[in-house]
């Protein structure tokens, strides 16, 4: 049985499609558009649409940019000796936030995934390989701690060492306010591995 007229269930059932908004989410979003003015929903939906016509992956780093080269690329004061390899754009943001990393990133737009049918040649590995022609002396592999992104970890690391340039695996490990007893055996074997000295 049908509870809204056409249109309403059409919006609603779009909204639903986004990851992670369900139906009682598409349902909220749909009559919180429903009852926006009509200039910020024509401005909504027009910066969504420029988004997606506009926004570009960045010819070096490979995130997501609106320019030829994103930000980070452009910036002069970064250290281009130093590429950090994230799995997508929200993983490079987080990074950013820390205001600590000086160095430049790779996208790869993805983690191998056997299972998933994603190889190494569905990601960015070729472009971060092509970028180690530069002056590059080491790569830091920031992939999560999932099997894919282990498993890409690794991959990246055997196609990097025989170049002589250094790679290194950021270290994971507890967090902040965990209870030992509710952290898994490789969560935690890894934050003994990366340990330092105090």
């Amino acid at each position: 049985m049908e509870y809204y007229s056409r249109q309403i269930g059409r919006l609603i059932e779009e909204l639903s499609g986004l990851p992670g908004i369900g139906s009682k989410s598409a349902q909220r979003l749909a009559f919180h558009i429903l009852h926006m003015p009509l200039e910020h929903v024509e401005k909504l939906s027009a910066s969504i649409m420029e988004a997606r016509k506009n926004v570009k992956y960045c010819q070096n780093c490979y995130t997501l940019t609106d320019e030829e080269l994103c930000p980070i690329c452009r910036n002069p004061s970064r250290n281009r000796k130093m590429i950090m390899v994230v799995e997508d754009t929200r993983d490079l943001a987080a990074y950013e936030k820390t205001q600590k990393y000086e160095g430049v990133y790779h996208v790869l737009h993805g983690a191998i995934s056997p299972m998933l049918g994603i190889g190494p040649n569905d990601i960015r590995l070729k472009e971060l390989m092509q970028r180690l022609q530069e002056e590059v002396e080491e790569v830091i592999i920031a992939t999560n701690s999932s099997l894919e992104g282990e498993t890409t970890a690794m991959y990246i690391s055997k196609l990097i060492k025989p170049t002589g340039i250094k790679v290194s695996r950021i270290a994971s490990g507890v967090p902040v306010g965990g209870d030992l007893e509710y952290i898994d055996e490789m969560t935690l074997l890894r934050a003994l591995e990366g340990r330092v000295e105090l």
